[in-house]
């Protein structure tokens, strides 16, 4: 039982590459407050493989970088994010 409360506590993204109903692609604004997720850069060992693309971020972990009308925003922190992210050139998408 305490094993499964664990894991419900723990936002995770899911298989279908959303985040508390959030899909985690398209166009995206960074933030300094008020943000949609809290997001840590990491090197290594990442939740999600993001690829900052120009047009058409379709897939799973491509995100297009705006300035106005984002379908998600975040905040990036140095810890306790809501999940951790590596930047890619290739290969976007859960790891």
């Amino acid at each position: 039982m305490l094993e499964l409360l664990l894991i419900s506590a723990d936002p995770a993204i899911a298989e279908n590459c959303t985040l508390n109903g959030v899909p985690l692609h398209g166009d995206v604004q960074v933030v300094e407050s008020f943000a949609d997720f809290e997001v840590e850069i990491v090197d290594s060992f990442p939740d999600l493989k993001v690829k900052p693309v120009d047009s058409f971020p379709d897939d799973c972990g491509e995100w297009r970088f705006v300035d106005s009308f984002p379908d998600f925003t975040v905040k990036f922190v140095d810890s306790f994010g809501d999940f951790e992210i590596e930047l890619v050139e290739s290969f976007p998408g859960l790891p």
